[in-house]
């Protein structure tokens, strides 16, 4: 049995849900983080689905590896197939990612989106991703708390994200905006 590495880059960076000995800067390569996934469950509805990151292909990204101690790997895998896989949108898989501040490479749980899913949303037109953002609501929360969440923690850990501050910006605005 070895430690498991779990590299988080939505949610996970700011509420693991999981004891971990350790959290480092981490970059994957291949896979950028966006709003891919309509989310049925935790930030809407399937009737009102709301929008949650998804690693997709191409380009990288910036995130959080935790590091898990071995003899709690499997109630950790558990915990996380429960939270992530309600629906079975991603796909658990190890890749390689880098620890920043120590340039050294660890392999990582990911959950990485699956393309063939229904709720695989892909590039969604900006307006539509501020309109799905702003309406949702599911069983972990409003969808523009998940939103503010990420970018307040990126902001944190000192990842620049232009286009995100822009979304969170743009769905301020509609949440100010008359019903």
């Amino acid at each position: 049995m070895q430690d498991l590495w779990v590299f988080g880059y939505g949610s996970l960076m700011w509420r693991p849900g999981f004891e971990h000995e350790e959290s480092r800067p981490a970059l994957l390569r291949g896979y950028h983080r966006g709003f891919c996934v309509y989310s049925h469950v935790h930030r809407g509805t399937p009737e009102r689905p709301g929008l949650v990151f998804g690693l997709d292909a191409g380009g990288a990204c910036r995130g959080v590896a935790f590091r898990v101690e071995a003899a709690r790997a499997g109630e950790t895998r558990r915990y996380l197939q429960a939270r992530e896989q309600v629906t079975s949108v991603y796909v658990e898989t190890m890749k390689p990612v880098e620890l920043v501040d120590e340039k050294r490479r660890v392999e990582a749980l990911c959950f990485v989106v699956d393309r063939r899913h229904p709720q695989y949303a892909g590039a969604l037109p900006f307006e539509r991703q501020v309109e799905l953002i702003a309406a949702g609501e599911g069983s972990s929360g409003k969808n523009p708390d998940y939103l503010e969440s990420t970018v307040r923690h990126l902001e944190a850990a000192g990842i620049a994200d232009p286009e995100l501050n822009r979304l969170w910006q743009a769905v301020e605005a509609r949440l100010r905006q008359p019903v």
